[in-house]
């Protein structure tokens, strides 16, 4: 899963620049999946049906948060999934280039980390291209290791780590 593009050099951990437009998080809504397509598109290089989504946000509604720009756009989201008993996994997370850098991607974790403690879970994964430098160390900021080499896990050949954190 690309989750974070390579992008210039971050600011420090946490500082969110004062010019950094509001996004407001919010759950998933059903009007949101064209905008959503488009960012898994350019963010991480997939394309999925339409329908995944709609089905996604039906299984843990609250583990599917978007984050909308001031007239409601989504320019970033995070889909979470709890399938396995006491876990959470990140299936996509991507922000919109021009969103990166300003503190969206760590309010979405932020709040996602919230509401899996809330639920009673005690473990989060995710898979990310051993390539996505940056979004490995966005995870690893967030207290996240490498577990595990997942060879040719990507539709394109390209290994994946999954990674993983206790709460």
């Amino acid at each position: 899963m690309r989750c974070i593009a390579d992008t210039a050099p971050r600011p420090p951990f946490g500082a969110i620049p004062r010019d950094a437009p509001p996004a407001t998080l919010r759950e998933f809504r059903t009007r949101d999946i064209p905008e959503i397509v488009v960012i898994v598109s350019e963010a991480l290089h997939e394309r999925y049906d339409s329908s995944l989504y709609q089905s996604l946000s039906q299984q843990w509604p609250e583990g599917f948060l978007v984050a909308a720009d001031e007239s409601d756009r989504p320019v970033g989201f995070l889909l979470g999934v709890n399938q396995v008993e006491a876990e959470a996994r990140v299936l996509m997370f991507a922000v919109e280039r021009e969103h990166r850098q300003m503190g969206v991607g760590r309010r979405l974790m932020d709040e996602f980390m919230e509401r899996c403690r809330n639920r009673g879970l005690k473990r989060v994964t995710l898979e990310v291209r051993v390539s996505n430098q940056t979004a490995i160390r966005f995870y690893s900021r967030f207290g996240y290791s490498v577990n595990d080499l997942l060879r040719g896990y990507y539709s394109d050949g390209e290994n994946g780590y999954q990674m993983g954190r206790e709460l």
